[in-house]
């Protein structure tokens, strides 16, 4: 059989990396694979190198899985950072996001992140950036919403001579 050709091979190897992580299922498998070149005798960095991570990575899989077998390798659960915001925090939160900005005291009329950033470090004494304030609305389910701008009693010809599409007209 002849060796296989790949064109690009190492954009294909970074996009199936990307692949292998984007779910927990591709994840296990991805460990699953690991295992099994394990028993059938490669070392830990032989595998390494084959699946493109560190030897100490694959040593990992293989103490989890000696110690809980298949559900060893299974993903676990990632915490991450522990919120600095406390539950009460959170509920008065969602209260303050459900009015108006105006009616917190800000001149503007849309909660946006940096808006939010100020309203955490004013009302709670809490700092968090603005990306994470746009984090916190998605986490509290809330979508920001700007307001299309509407031209009060704007002249109805003018505003189709400006569209850049015309109209469609029923047949008939």
């Amino acid at each position: 059989m002849r060796k296989l050709e790949i064109r690009d091979a190492a954009t294909v190897e970074i996009a199936a990396q990307q692949e292998i992580l984007r779910s927990q299922e591709s994840r296990y498998d991805h460990r699953l694979h690991g295992i099994l070149l394990l028993c059938s005798g490669l070392s830990c960095y032989q595998v390494a190198d084959m699946l493109g991570h560190s030897p100490r990575t694959i040593e990992y899989w293989a103490q989890r899985f000696k110690q809980s077998g298949f559900a060893g390798l299974q993903e676990g659960l990632r915490s991450g950072r522990p919120s600095r915001l406390t539950q009460s925090q959170r509920r008065a939160l969602g209260r303050d996001l459900r009015r108006s900005p105006r009616a917190a005291g800000y001149p503007q009329n849309i909660w946006d992140g940096r808006l939010l950033s100020h309203h955490l470090a004013r009302e709670f004494g809490i700092r968090i950036g603005e990306r994470q304030c746009q984090r916190l609305f998605h986490q509290l389910e809330f979508r920001r919403r700007k307001p299309r701008p509407v031209i009060a009693h704007a002249d109805p010809e003018a505003q189709a001579a400006y569209k850049k599409t015309a109209p469609t007209r029923p047949e008939g």
